[in-house]
């Protein structure tokens, strides 16, 4: 019963994000149209940016395919479990190949519809704000649904699959397997961050420096040749490259609580033990009909209004999680279970979920304090660029630094929580918590790249001041709610990596860590600087990426008569190249540092080592990407605060020092910063995997010396 249940609710998640993909391309771009030509523009500017996209998309695609299959080889060859005669690793390669081509076609769907609602959310603004909303946030449901109702009937099908092909395996060894279909959804993840993150970068910076700072002209001018590539790196960054993340997180999340809740629940009858271990995936279920609910009660009718109307769906959908998860909660999970030596109830196991989802609603609100212009420390680095761009620096990175604390406070109380109310299994309970409103969370992530691209397209086609107005109100709002998002985001990864690291330690029979172990001690040194080592590489790979893109945008005005003039049309192809082949190179190398990183230390130090590195990593990944994020969102934000009309307004030296500022926490915000959330999750997921291998083959350097 609860297995058709559950695909039933996948099924619902899916049919809604049906629904509002054919409202959103049954809406024609003529409608309230002043002319023709207009309407070509609008069709010629949106065509562009869904090539770009796809394009990208393809080339990227080829290159995970052949990395895919590679690891797909060396998960087949090295996870066999020893306790068994079954070739656990075929079967993980398996699973791990499926959650990879479910991922990839959750962001190919994510961006689809994305470059179909931008240009339909610029039509809709003629009409009025409501319509234009209307479509912006009906495109994000694709996106939200869709992602969640394939994460579930995937991760079923995965495991009925894996239940009928083994009937007679154990389910701790089921599940360890099952877990490859997280990896491989992470592992694009790793990928479609990194590489949509440096791409959308590369041609932001390069459009900000060269367009509006040295050229003197509006942001989203027709004239910049790098407009098209910024507008295409909003879909592969953030809607891409977001989806591919969060669902990762899901599955990783899932896998953990379902790796622990096999230890916990094997003495169970058979059908109380199949819906204990299946919860997990149950919780999800029940988020996406409250995520569902909540949407009737989105209908910003003003510009002031559309802000508080996505945030309401937030906190409505965490409200109805907790209502609707209880009786669940009672009634799937036994009254009492045993975790190792210590027995635990099913209504901790509901405290758990629920501090898990107020924790992630809070992270997602004091996100919004430290990264919107409403709030006194935006408007302060805002006023810190009256004296130039270093002083709005330096505001910055201290805004970042002390919007990290509440978080890290807010995430060490409920893993208190969760570890007190059900042992490891509350830690990953808390994390599935957190992501239950996902489908609404992703909904309104998805709509800011989307209202951003209309606001651009609205822009390059000549549209009237009152349409831009309409779609900047939009913007704005999309770029708070962008990152609460992303506050949601690295909580989310922070918990969800703890929860795999919790599996990893009962897979490996270490119950506890020794902190003063020599080992342990060495892989948190280790697993303390990756994060480090990664920033830098990707910072760097943006660097590089921009540079060119600066050299080229230059190039063309210098060289292409009338360009500046307005009379002659710049070179976008080239431009979407250059990021297209930059972030595709320059990916490899932070992608390779992260696989890497767990699978040599595990080799060649075994599990005590990285143990400590995985923890190590987390702690100081999840408080880097905290103060990068929000010193990006921070920098954007107080440029937008000026652009209002505020301490000099728009061409203003105070604005210049602000759009440095901005450009600084570019990468910051949508590289560096949410990549993070990758690292941690991965390498937590790869050592999970890998666990067999460790377990038999680990510690070949450490014997030596022994």
């Amino acid at each position: 019963m609860v297995i058709w249940l559950i695909f039933g609710l996948g099924a619902l998640s899916l049919l809604v994000a049906f629904m509002y993909s054919r409202m959103v391309t049954s809406v024609s771009i003529e409608k309230g149209a002043e002319s023709p030509q207009e309407v070509a523009k609008l069709t010629e500017i949106s065509e562009a940016i869904a090539e770009g996209a796809m394009a990208f998309l393809k080339r990227e695609y080829r290159i995970l395919a052949l990395f895919m299959v590679i690891f797909a080889v060396i998960i087949a060859l090295t996870v066999n479990d020893p306790h068994t005669n079954i070739a656990t690793g075929m079967y993980s390669a398996m699973s791990f190949l499926i959650g990879a081509g479910i991922s990839v076609a959750a962001g190919y769907i994510g961006m689809k519809i994305a470059t179909k609602g931008n240009v339909r959310t610029a039509a809709a603004a003629r009409i009025s704000l409501a319509e234009s909303f209307g479509i912006a946030f009906k495109s994000g449901v694709v996106m939200g649904f869709g992602l969640t109702g394939l994460a579930i009937i995937g991760m079923m099908a995965v495991y009925m699959g894996l239940n009928a092909m083994l009937p007679n395996i154990e389910t701790h060894i089921l599940m360890e397997i099952l877990s490859g279909f997280a990896l491989g959804g992470s592992s694009v993840a790793l990928f479609a961050r990194v590489g949509g993150g440096i791409y959308t970068k590369a041609a932001d910076v390069g459009a900000d420096l060269v367009g509006k700072v040295e050229a003197g002209i509006p942001e989203d001018d027709p004239r910049n040749p790098a407009v098209i590539a910024d507008n295409v790196g909003d879909n592969v960054g953030d809607i891409a490259g977001m989806g591919a993340d969060l669902f990762g997180s899901v599955a990783e999340s899932t896998c953990a609580a379902m790796v622990i809740g096999a230890a916990a629940f094997t003495l169970l009858p058979d059908d109380t033990r199949l819906s204990a271990l299946l919860f997990p995936l149950f919780v999800s279920g029940v988020g996406i009909v409250a995520s569902l609910i909540s949407l009737f009660f989105i209908k910003p009718k003003t510009e002031e209004k559309v802000e508080g109307a996505l945030k309401t769906a937030l906190v409505l959908s965490t409200l109805l999680m907790l209502v609707g998860l209880y009786y669940p909660t009672m009634m799937m999970i036994p009254q009492t279970f045993v975790i190792g030596t210590k027995e635990y109830h099913n209504s901790g196991v509901f405290i758990c979920l629920a501090a898990g989802l107020i924790s992630g609603l809070l992270i997602g609100l004091i996100t919004e304090y430290f990264t919107s212009h409403r709030f006194k420390p935006v408007q302060e680095v805002a006023d810190a660029s009256k004296t130039g761009a270093a002083t709005n620096i330096i505001y910055g990175l201290s805004l970042g630094y002390n919007s990290s604390v509440l978080p890290m406070l807010l995430m060490a109380i409920t893993v208190v929580i969760g570890f007190s109310f059900a042992g490891m299994y509350g830690i990953a309970m808390a994390a599935i918590g957190m992501l239950g409103t996902i489908a609404v969370g992703l909904t309104i992530d998805a709509y800011g790249p989307v209202s951003d691209n209309a606001g651009g397209i609205a822009e390059m086609a000549g549209m009237g001041k009152d349409i831009r107005k309409r779609t900047d109100a939009l913007d704005a709002a999309g770029n708070t709610t962008a990152a609460i998002g992303k506050g949601f985001a690295i909580g989310s990864a922070a918990l969800t990596s703890l929860a795999l690291t919790a599996a990893f330690l009962t897979r490996a029979n270490l119950p506890e860590i020794n902190m003063l172990n020599p080992e342990v001690m060495a892989g948190l040194f280790v697993g303390a600087s990756l994060p480090f080592a990664f920033s830098a590489m990707t910072m760097r790979a943006v660097g590089k990426a921009a540079f060119e893109m600066i050299e080229e945008v230059r190039r063309q005005f210098r060289t292409i008569p009338g360009l500046l003039q307005g009379t002659a049309r710049a070179d976008y192809a080239t431009c979407v190249d250059i990021s297209t082949k930059a972030s595709l190179r320059q990916m490899v190398a932070p992608g390779i540092l992260v696989i890497a990183s767990p699978l040599v230390i595990g080799f060649l130090f075994g599990v005590q080592m990285l143990a400590g590195m995985l923890i190590g990593a987390l702690i100081v990944g999840v408080m880097l990407a905290i103060s990068m994020a929000n010193s990006g969102g921070a920098w954007d934000n107080a440029k937008k605060y000026i652009e209002t009309g505020k301490l000099g307004g728009k061409g203003s030296d105070t604005h210049k020092a602000a759009v440095v500022g901005d450009t600084v926490g570019d990468p910051f915000k949508d590289t560096s910063g949410p990549a993070l959330n990758i690292l941690i999750k991965l390498m937590a997921i790869i050592s999970l995997v890998f666990v067999p291998f460790f377990m038999n083959h680990g510690g070949w350097l450490t014997k030596m010396f022994k």
